[in-house]
């Protein structure tokens, strides 16, 4: 994670991640509820990403505490440039590591350290043993359902480009 400018006197971490998905449900139960996140093909995994783009907005964290807690984390309106504001997905996704070397990928076995990931994130769902969300598309069939449920970051995001200081950019909206 590259280092952010300060925030009112405190340290912060730049935390940027990137998911894309293309692939639609196979068979006749859900694979989402009858396997494990780390039990999951390469094509189920990247599947469960609602292409929401939430995750592709900047996060700014707080230094960690003396006793090494983890600081708070600031959601921001702010959008990684590779995010298509329109698609809300990312416009560069095999090759994203090329152009911003600091996205995290997910990975099942680091989702429970995410803690930053969006109440709707089908991977911290899945994770925490719930079920997905009827918008998203695996669900609905269609992948317009996370716009249409206004769940996206659709119309609300600027891009890094043109954003200027992440602090102030920072946001608390409840769907993050």
């Amino acid at each position: 994670m590259s280092e952010s400018s300060s925030v009112s006197q405190r340290k912060s971490r730049h935390i940027a991640v990137s998911c894309d998905a293309v692939s639609p449900v196979v068979g006749s139960e859900p694979f989402w509820k009858s396997k494990s996140l780390e039990e999951m093909t390469r094509e189920e995994w990247e599947s469960l990403c609602d292409g929401c783009g939430k995750c592709c907005l900047h996060k700014l964290q707080d230094e960690d505490d003396a006793d090494g807690t983890p600081g708070a984390i600031h959601n921001t309106n702010v959008a990684c440039h590779l995010l298509d504001p329109g698609s809300c997905r990312c416009s560069n996704y095999e090759r994203r590591f090329d152009f911003v070397p600091d996205c995290v990928q997910l990975f099942p076995q680091f989702i429970s350290r995410h803690t930053w990931l969006p109440r709707s994130c089908a991977y911290r769902l899945i994770h925490e043993g719930k079920d997905l969300s009827w918008w998203h598309p695996l669900v609905s069939g269609d992948p317009n359902s996370v716009h249409e449920a206004g769940v996206s970051v659709r119309g609300r995001v600027v891009s890094e480009r043109r954003a200027g200081p992440l602090e102030h950019h920072i946001v608390d909206w409840p769907d993050l």
